[in-house]
């Protein structure tokens, strides 16, 4: 009988979570990996059986205290055979003494409570198709590197911790990855910014972080134009933030798919009112 073995996987072997996730109707981005695997390349495990890949875990170490689980699949032909409990253990011990967040299905709210995390609010998928706005902002301008050492700040007051490796990599995609950037940028200062980018299904933007409602509004539409008319785009916003959700639902898109945010130790302070798209169920 082969051996069941867990290790950090290289990024072209952690390409089959990726088909996973995307089977689970979660949509990755495209070129999700190149920035995934910059914040922490040790982070990403795949769980063998023999040479067949069967699980998978995320387990991305933020600074010196944070972590953030995702991708926490097991090949339904394996499921109920314990593999999945040994790839979790596998993986919560590489988070050892850190504050871990993750982003579960609704209905394991329960397994995950048993392993000590505890409900700190929702996440809802928003959907619907692309159209063209008028944008009638002077403030938004597109990214470009010169802004980027004032982008790693902005972004740090929505995050858990700096993250420059990762944003390196998320809006520097270009046309290459054709994730595309904007930034509302008032008075020479960074007031909000967001990224879109093609997924396996349509388009995701991802993250939204604005100082207000109008910024953030402008940011969307400017993000919405991005995409081509029609094309199916989506925002994954914090339940508690309504005017977000308000904003969603005039631009015609739907609630959909939900995910429960729960931490194992202190959750930390992030200002919801201000996070108008998380960036990733899988990173945070």
């Amino acid at each position: 009988m082969a051996d069941f073995t867990i290790r950090p996987a290289q990024k072209t072997e952690f390409g089959v979570a990726i088909d996973w996730a995307k089977q689970h109707g979660w949509n990755p981005g495209l070129n999700d990996l190149d920035a995934f695997f910059q914040s922490d390349p040790n982070g990403f495990l795949i769980g063998w059986l023999g040479d067949q890949p069967i699980s998978s875990i995320s387990v991305v170490k933020y600074g010196d205290g944070f972590g953030f689980l995702g991708f926490y699949i097991v090949h339904p032909d394996y499921c109920g055979k314990g593999y999945g409990l040994q790839t979790w253990q596998a993986g919560m011990a590489y988070l050892q003494g850190r504050v871990v967040g993750l982003d579960g299905v609704t209905d394991q709210i329960g397994n995950y409570e048993k392993s000590g995390f505890v409900l700190a609010g929702r996440n809802v998928r928003f959907s619907g198709h692309a159209r063209h706005h008028p944008v009638a902002s002077p403030d938004i301008v597109d990214f470009n590197s010169n802004y980027f050492n004032a982008l790693c700040k902005f972004d740090r007051q929505h995050f858990f911790t700096a993250r420059p490796e990762f944003l390196q990599a998320w809006v520097n995609a270009g046309q290459q990855n054709r994730h595309k950037t904007k930034l509302a940028v008032q008075n020479g200062e960074i007031c909000g910014y967001g990224t879109i980018r093609p997924c396996h299904t349509g388009h995701k933007i991802a993250p939204v972080f604005a100082n207000t409602s109008d910024i953030a509004e402008s940011l969307i539409l400017a993000l919405c134009n991005e995409a081509p008319i029609g094309a199916e785009i989506s925002i994954d916003i914090p339940q508690e933030n309504a005017a977000a959700i308000k904003f969603a639902e005039h631009l015609g898109l739907k609630a959909g798919f939900e995910t429960a945010r729960m931490y194992l130790g202190q959750a930390p302070d992030l200002p919801l009112g201000r996070i108008y798209g998380i960036s990733s169920f899988e990173l945070g």
